[in-house]
């Protein structure tokens, strides 16, 4: 068996030492990257050959790559670097690593074309200046051939590990068992389904409700399909840190019931969560996890590639017996294992590590997207940007010397945008453009500064920089699917201030390229429906296969009881107070036991809540509060034991709503008091505009389908298995409606009341 490494990833795990140093220094964007290798490729001569396929071998070992740029009248190898500023601050270690990628290219493109020498150069473009810097080296076919063949040396222990290991996993998941007696009901449907859209290279939509095992059931056909497929990578994202346990338990069922050592998983975090330092920078004079990082690294990764499973836990034991930092140990690592559990921000955000792997290295890879009804706001979050004027207004009392004029003319252009502006709330097709370009002038200030003093900069200076980067790198991707809006407030000292937004209204053209840059996409969750809100929205291919599954629970299971005589919209909300405090006492005492109540804000749930203790204060009850954390969160659900009794409120849409698993008596009824719909205000109104524009459908795609299934997701709290019996209160006149309930579950019977 041969091992295939491309030649970036070969170099950076040959020649990479020093410390992990990552003072913030401008640097160009992946498309002006793009862009300034084109502008390199066009400035040369007409033979010059750019984007050069080239391939080698060293023993088992297949190295593979594209040689930026080749000129074969001055027989010049060329590896292009954009950057910005003075090159002179450029780090030793990543000079080394540059020269290290051209030697290889070169020796590469000698073997192919029977070179006998060649000269290597480093091509430094300054992105801003467009001015070139060329640094170069002759080299005789026979030095590269040696320093290729060392570099190969080093990686190629690495490499026959990873090959013994690899052969073992593929045995042992040919070999693979699912870990039960046999599947839930529902659960092979799914599994089959998925196996068989990975096996034909489609997407796949997948409604399924919770109890059948959806973790299990898309874990293990994707498992099974690995070796068939040449699968190099599975993803499993999740929004939210259950999610994240639930498929680390599920793949820990699979090996301990399969015996299968070869397979290893790792878990990603955010790097706020896996820092061990929160005070210090990441480099090696702040950090001492950062100094001789890369020394330390290839000891850390040979421990880390012992373990089957690096959770975080894992991860941090072993980076901390190494003196690493764990958060880019588990970068380094997300290279060497075979299904990483992360968040959704790690494949679908514009700078995502796992897809810009899986694009550097041409990896084959399958993903898995749970709860995937929440993939909708979040990409839209990943695509949009605030900038406030407030944290303006503060630099400009006491403005970093040297800009205050920028800052004025910044001011002056912000102040302009909403001079006219009557009601607090405006919104626009088009972005500011001489805003801009003043915000342009700013950062290029800045960057001026930061590639002097890069560590003189000040806290709040640099804040507002990133924001503004920030904003100026969406302006970029604004479209026709995006909304630039202002929202104005009252200050200090009654100055008029203001909030610009550009909010991503459809995120499909975004996220669209990374479901049909993998081999297959599948998204699951209990509220998939309807799917064309989805398929549109999310960019899903036009190929996308839809699985609805059948539920395993029974109507019986569920009392569905709607009560219509009661409003909770708004305006009528202070008068449904005492009505809902009511029929929750009367459920109570009709069938004590724990119970969950949902409601559209705090407010609302406060005013229940005192309402229900007042009148009713034998009736044991919690609430959720805003800001909760995780202490806090864990401690409200340990309320819920089983054959307990109360009433927990909670808010519909937040931590309790959905990703809670409450099985048997330690659940057995909810109250849901709102349609869930989302507030009506002008932004909601704005999408509603667009999404009518561009689909027909304004109402439903920006309010109705969104809260209904806040709802179904809340109620799918109550039956989470076959066992289970429960009770459920739509409390809101609008649940009698046709079109709101043709979108409940099809094993719901319910009666109105």
């Amino acid at each position: 068996m041969s091992y295939s490494v491309a030649v970036r990833a070969l170099c950076e795990f040959s020649a990479k030492v020093g410390d992990l140093d990552l003072r913030f220094t401008p640097s160009p964007t992946a498309q002006e990257g793009i862009e300034g290798h084109r502008r390199v490729a066009s400035s040369r001569g007409a033979d010059y050959e750019s984007e050069v396929p080239l391939a080698g071998e060293y023993q088992s070992l297949k190295v593979r790559g594209r040689a930026d740029g080749y000129d074969p009248v001055r027989n010049r190898l060329e590896e292009v670097k954009t950057h910005r500023g003075d090159l002179a601050r450029q780090p030793a270690n990543h000079r080394q690593l540059h020269w290290a990628q051209a030697k290889v290219y070169a020796w590469l493109l000698c073997q192919s074309r029977q070179l006998s020498e060649i000269d290597v150069t480093l091509v430094y473009l300054e992105v801003d200046s467009d001015h070139q810097i060329l640094i170069s080296e002759p080299h005789s076919a026979a030095e590269l051939q040696q320093f290729f063949e060392l570099q190969c040396q080093r990686f190629l222990a690495w490499a026959q590990t990873q090959e013994r290991r690899l052969i073992e996993r593929d045995q042992g998941l040919q070999a693979l068992g699912f870990p039960y007696a046999q599947f839930r009901q529902g659960q092979r449907q799914l599994a089959e389904t998925l196996y068989k859209a990975v096996s034909t290279g489609r997407c796949l939509l997948a409604q399924a409700s919770t109890g059948i095992g959806k973790t299990l059931g898309t874990l293990f056909p994707l498992l099974k399909a690995m070796v068939p497929q040449q699968l190099d990578k599975l993803f499993f994202l999740t929004a939210k840190t259950p999610g994240r346990k639930l498929a680390l338990d599920a793949l820990r069922q699979i090996q301990q019931a399969s015996a299968q050592p070869g397979l290893r998983t790792l878990e990603l975090i955010a790097r706020d969560k896996a820092c061990e330092h929160p005070g210090s920078a990441c480099h090696g004079e702040s950090c001492p996890l950062a100094q001789g990082f890369y020394d330390r690294l290839p000891a850390a990764r040979e421990a880390a590639g012992q373990r089957t499973l690096l959770d975080q836990q894992g991860l941090r034991e072993v980076a901390l017996e190494h003196r690493v930092c764990p958060y880019y140990l588990g970068q380094e690592m997300a290279r060497w294992v075979d299904v990483v559990v992360a968040d959704y921000n790690y494949y679908f955000d514009a700078y995502a590590l796992l897809f810009g792997l899986a694009q550097a290295n041409q990896w084959r890879v399958a993903v898995l997207v749970d709860e995937a009804h929440n993939l909708v706001e979040r990409g839209r979050q990943m695509y949009s940007a605030s900038f406030d004027q407030g944290q303006l207004m503060s630099l400009r009392q006491s403005p970093p010397a040297g800009l205050d004029k920028v800052l004025e003319r910044l001011n002056r252009q912000w102040n302009a945008l909403y001079k006219a502006q009557v009601a607090p709330y405006q919104a626009s097709d088009q972005v500011p453009e001489a805003f801009l370009r003043t915000l342009q002038q700013f950062l290029g200030q800045v960057q001026e500064r930061l590639e002097l003093t890069p560590t003189q900069i000040d806290p709040a200076l640099l804040q507002f920089y990133f924001n503004a980067l920030q904003f100026s790198r969406v302006a970029e991707l604004f479209d026709e699917h995006y909304l630039f809006d202002i929202t104005q407030r009252t200050g200090p000292r009654k100055r008029r201030l203001a909030t610009l937004c550009l909010r991503n209204v459809v995120p499909a053209r975004l996220l669209g390229p990374r479901m049909r840059a993998a081999r297959s996409v599948t998204l699951f969750s209990a509220t998939l429906g309807p799917q064309q809100f989805y398929r549109d929205l999310l960019g899903m291919p036009a190929d996308t296969a839809w699985l609805d599954v059948q539920a395993p629970f029974q109507a019986e299971q569920l009392q569905v009881r709607i009560v219509s005589q009661v409003s909770t919209r708004y305006h009528q909300r202070q008068a449904s107070v005492a009505p809902i405090a009511t029929l929750i006492a009367e459920q109570y005492q009709r069938q004590p036991g724990n119970y969950l109540a949902f409601f559209s804000s705090f407010e609302y749930l406060q005013q229940v809540a005192a309402h229900l203790a007042e009148q009713h204060p034998a009736i044991p009850s919690w609430s959720q509060a805003a800001g909760m954390d995780e202490a806090a969160r864990e401690g409200f659900l340990a309320r819920f034991v089983a054959d307990g009794r109360g009433v927990g409120f909670a808010v519909l849409g937040g931590a309790f709503a959905e990703g809670v698993d409450l099985p048997g008596t330690r659940l057995i009824g909810a109250f849901v008091a709102t349609l869930g719909l989302p507030q009506v205000n002008p932004v909601n109104e704005q999408f509603k505009q667009r999404l009518h524009r561009q689909y027909g459908a304004g109402f439903d795609y920006a309010y109705l389908y969104p809260g209904v299934r806040k709802v179904i997701q809340a109620a799918g709290r109550v039956i989470r298995g076959d066992q289970d019996r429960g009770v459920l209160l739509l409390i809101d006149e609008r649940f009698a409606e046709p079109r709101v309930q043709q979108m409940f579950p099809a094993w719901w019977q319910y009666a109105t009341e």
